[in-house]
């Protein structure tokens, strides 16, 4: 949903402050919603509001998706939680123009707000521009690009928005769900997403929550009904199709799918722990392993504990990869016999595997030959008198 725009937005977005003005009688309001693209951070689509001022000439475009790749400490500010998305300011052909050459499609739809609603609109938009408003700190689920439209939208309507009822809880999707549906095509980037994203991408996502995609505020917005002047009427008029684009997607294919090469992995790690049983192959082995598992351990400890990304805490993954991963990997490098943080990876892998069905968050498919692969080797390492693929030497 965010989109990497230059300095010269912002400085525009500073220009603007009394483009929009409460004496503007005959305005015109229109939600912009761009489809997914191919891009990370393009994939789920992108919302703008587009506002007319015929009697001025002006035809603008104001997009809360904005962020700066020069910003200081950019990736660790990233990574953190604490990277700031701004507001800002483009002309309607301009903004058109990133659409045409992503080959994206973009549909626009007549806002219907009565005078007093439009001046409300202006106001709040006004005090966004403000140097000290334009920026605000990003969350995915909860305040991103579309759902500061969906907010604006509704505070200039106040009581007068008529949303439907709720679907039942048991019907609902859950966050993660929804935005699976946008990344299916995109098999490595659904893996590392779910990989990344904690138990609370597992909650419900109700009627209101699921504008926080593009396309979900364009369909559910279409729904809610505003009372405007006295009379209920749509909030939002028919769609109008402004750029045509099928939309972008990368096609799947199975051999390179993470399930596909992880499920080829494991049978190799079987094939190999049951065929060569000599201390400095094995060594090897584990090494390599133990040192990619290790990465994704301490990925797991730091998005849990030392980032402010809420979506990113209480992630379950960190059972199998756990801390002590890498205690194993300082083991094999030291040439050290610490056969207990290998049982105790052993088992938590093994509780992870059992209970993966009834686990309260979503575990991605390609995960289970991960595990297996960590089971295998961690057994083969712990000693176990029961295990044939326990190495000789360390009995």
């Amino acid at each position: 949903m965010a989109k990497s725009l230059t300095i010269l937005c912002l400085f525009l977005c500073l220009l603007s402050q009394k483009i929009v003005s409460q004496e503007e009688t005959r305005a015109e309001v229109y939600l912009l919603t761009c489809g997914p693209g191919t891009e990370t951070y393009s994939i789920y689509g992108h919302t703008a509001l587009r506002i007319v001022l015929p009697e001025r000439g002006t035809d603008l475009v104001y997009n809360w998706g904005v962020f700066d790749f020069s910003t200081p400490n950019f990736a660790w500010k990233f990574a953190r939680g604490r990277l700031n998305y701004m507001l800002g300011v483009s002309t309607f052909e301009n903004f058109l123009k990133e659409y045409v050459y992503e080959k994206r499609w973009v549909i626009s739809q007549r806002v219907n707000l009565s005078n007093d609603q439009i001046n409300t609109l202006f106001t709040l938009i006004n005090e966004n521009l403000k140097p000290e408003n334009i920026q605000y700190l990003y969350d995915f689920f909860y305040d991103n690009c579309s759902t500061r439209v969906r907010d604006l939208l509704e505070k200039s309507t106040g009581k007068n928005l008529i949303y439907p009822p709720d679907e039942p809880l048991k019907s609902q999707p859950t966050f993660r769900q929804k935005i699976r549906e946008y990344q299916k095509n995109f098999a490595w980037l659904n893996f590392g997403i779910d990989l990344l994203l904690g138990s609370p991408a597992d909650r419900k996502a109700s009627f209101r929550d699921r504008m926080f995609l593009p396309v979900d505020l364009y369909t559910n917005m279409s729904k809610l009904l505003v009372n405007t002047e006295g009379k209920m009427i749509p909030l939002l008029q028919n769609p109008v199709t402004v750029v045509s684009f099928d939309n972008a997607s990368e096609k799947p294919g199975m051999i390179n799918s993470p399930l596909f090469l992880f499920s080829i992995l494991a049978i190799l790690v079987i094939i190999l722990s049951g065929t060569f049983r000599g201390k400095k192959f094995n060594n090897l082995l584990d090494i390599s392993l133990f040192a990619v598992f290790s990465i994704l351990a301490l990925m797991m400890i730091f998005f849990n504990f030392f980032t402010d990304h809420h979506q990113l805490k209480w992630n379950l993954n960190v059972i199998w990869l756990n801390p002590f991963i890498p205690v194993c990997l300082a083991s094999l490098v030291l040439n050290k016999n610490w056969q207990t943080f290998f049982r105790i990876c052993f088992f938590l892998a093994l509780f992870f595997l059992v209970f993966i069905a009834i686990l309260p968050q979503q575990i991605n498919d390609a995960f289970v030959p991960l595990i297996i692969i960590l089971l295998i080797r961690t057994s083969a390492r712990s000693g176990f008198k029961w295990n044939p693929l326990t190495l000789p030497y360390l009995t």
